[in-house]
């Protein structure tokens, strides 16, 4: 046995020894978590099928409207034509706001407004190949401007084919009644308003970069690099959490230099 043991020494081997033992018993009493929890399997499995339900109704909702507004734009078509065919009289001229606005009866075997007459069966498969385009660019639909837009143009191309389709002279022949009456320079109907409307929005949509999948040119793709994207309470958990965490690490090795000061503090007998 040594003549001199240094107390100090013998303090910092018995704090050591009581630290080890308590991480020894911490280590024996801990519980194993358990890694095949059903209840946490069912709530991942629940979440991703909300989460699937959810894109799946934001996507089909500008469809619907897309839709939504080509039926609207065909039924009022086709009824002011019917009107139209009923009340009025060929060539015969009602003023509505002076000369200006007013209405007559024409059946224009042309296209909008009466442009282009004698060319019917060419702006059939126009107006076909259209409603063709629109009803495939409507998978990827994922703005509601568009689907306005795109559903303006759809019922426009389909009143009119209707009547190139269904009314005389024949098929693929037929006339489209036209009966608004723009000051004497050209006369049209509701498609061809819906048509007009619907070019505009387009261009508008189109110089401002809004895409058909309702993002928008420009934008960046990652909402985290510019801190957005995320609500702002999951946010602030996040902030508070880094705090937090930064907040302990440097707990043990305050605890680890109390311990060691307590042990050089012992005064030898």
């Amino acid at each position: 046995m040594p003549d001199h043991v240094d107390p100090a020494s013998l303090a910092q081997e018995a704090t050591g020894n009581a630290v080890d033992g308590g991480n020894a018993d911490n280590a024996d009493n801990a519980v194993p978590l358990p890694t095949d929890n059903p209840f946490i399997s069912m709530e991942k499995a629940v979440t991703s099928q909300e989460v699937t339900a959810g894109a799946r109704r934001s996507k089909r909702l500008p469809v619907i409207v897309l839709w939504l507004v080509a039926i609207i734009v065909i039924v009022v078509d086709q009824a002011s034509k019917q009107w139209a065919l009923s009340a009025l009289s060929d060539g015969r001229h009602t003023a509505l706001f002076g000369r200006a606005l007013g209405l007559v009866l024409v059946r224009n075997p042309g296209a909008a407004f009466s442009f282009a007459t004698g060319q019917t069966w060419i702006f059939a498969l126009i107006a076909s190949c259209v409603v063709a385009i629109i009803i495939r660019v409507s998978r990827n639909l994922a703005s509601g401007s568009w689907a306005v837009a795109l559903g303006l143009v759809l019922g426009g191309a389909v009143g009119n084919l209707i009547d190139r389709l269904l009314r005389e002279p024949g098929f693929l022949r037929g006339h489209v009644i036209d009966f608004i009456d723009y000051g004497g320079y050209f006369v049209g109907n509701v498609a061809d308003i819906a048509i007009v409307a619907a070019a505009a929005g387009i261009i508008i949509l189109s110089l401002g970069g809004w895409e058909i999948d309702g993002t928008r040119a420009g934008a960046s793709d990652d909402p985290e690099a510019k801190g957005v994207g995320a609500p702002p309470s999951s946010t602030r958990r996040g902030s508070r959490a880094r705090g937090k965490d930064r907040a302990e690490v440097p707990s043990k090795p305050e605890e680890s230099l109390d311990a060691s000061t307590q042990a050089t503090s012992v005064e030898p007998q």
